[in-house]
């Protein structure tokens, strides 16, 4: 952590994300809270929701705002724990710490609407999602994607909301909304995780570099552009990510597709977990509600 401070505070800690995110959180709370009263049927939110919202709000800070990202930038591996938290964690928590109330009220926008009812489909959002990231890995694709000043957020901005779409048919609480069984979300998130599989097994068994942006002096150095003042960079004199004295780029490489698919395996599989009893709760206390109810028991005289 110390090296990274010679990018300086504003490559570390990005001030105008934080800012963002600080926003993000005081409209939350005033809406749950001071405005409530003005939201016909709006009920209190509860503790856990707050806490499920302020977990993904922190964690997204932490990953695109925080030392993660401009670590990022330097090692894979760090880059791929970015992404894993990015579109794997933060999402489930941002659906969970919504009120129903106000997702009615989000779903009714309509860009919203129009997402939901095209590529928010299950299989549609299930496919989507996993094509993006994997496209977003092959080396030509990545590398480019990497230094460019616009192709950068907006791609990683498409992949966002792709990930919000891809976990709606499962965390969404909505019963009018409800487009999967709870055993059909128990497969979907199987599903998911095998077509994530593809993508973390290609960058896991190479054998050699696959991005120019963590090997390439030059290609780093524009990446790095992305997230560093220009006139910071260039008074550092640097000559590539080596100067971290981090692993070697091909074990950073598949440490990097370690990392991303065991935390996906242990989110997918607390979800999965999650789902199977909730619905196995659901059915015994369907069953008992269901059962006919026992005669009294009447005592006959000798």
């Amino acid at each position: 952590m110390n090296n990274l401070w010679i990018f300086g505070f504003e490559a570390l800690w990005s001030p105008i994300f934080l800012s963002m995110m600080i926003l993000v959180l005081v409209a939350y709370f005033l809406i749950i809270g001071k405005y409530r009263s003005y939201i016909p049927h709006a009920e209190k939110v509860s503790k856990k929701q707050q806490f499920y919202f302020v977990t993904g709000i922190v964690l997204l800070y932490l990953v695109k705002g925080g030392p993660i990202d401009l670590l990022g930038h330097i090692i894979f591996s760090a880059h791929m724990t970015e992404m894993a938290i990015l579109y794997t964690v933060v999402p489930p928590l941002l659906l969970l710490g919504l009120p129903n109330w106000l997702l009615e009220r989000v779903i009714q926008v309509r860009v919203v609407r129009l997402l939901l009812s095209t590529v928010g489909k299950p299989l549609v959002a299930l496919l989507l999602f996993n094509a993006l990231f994997s496209i977003y890995h092959l080396p030509v694709v990545f590398d480019a994607v990497k230094q460019s000043y616009i192709g950068h957020p907006i791609f990683l901005a498409i992949l966002f909301v792709s990930a919000l779409l891809m976990w709606w048919p499962v965390l969404n609480p909505l019963p009018d909304h409800q487009t999967l069984s709870e055993i059909k979300k128990i497969g979907y998130m199987f599903a998911n995780g095998m077509l994530l599989t593809p993508a973390c097994a290609l960058i896991i068994f190479a054998s050699t570099p696959l991005f120019a942006t963590y090997t390439d002096p030059q290609a780093w150095m524009k990446a790095m552009e992305l997230c560093v003042p220009t006139d910071t960079l260039s008074s550092l004199q640097l000559t590539g990510p080596d100067f971290l004295g981090w692993m070697p780029v091909v074990e950073d490489q598949q440490t990097g597709g370690v990392i991303m698919k065991i935390i996906q395996e242990i989110v997918y599989g607390t979800v999965i977990g999650y789902v199977f009893f909730r619905w196995a709760r659901r059915e015994r206390e369907k069953e008992k509600n269901e059962a006919p109810a026992l005669p009294p028991y009447v005592q006959t005289k000798p």
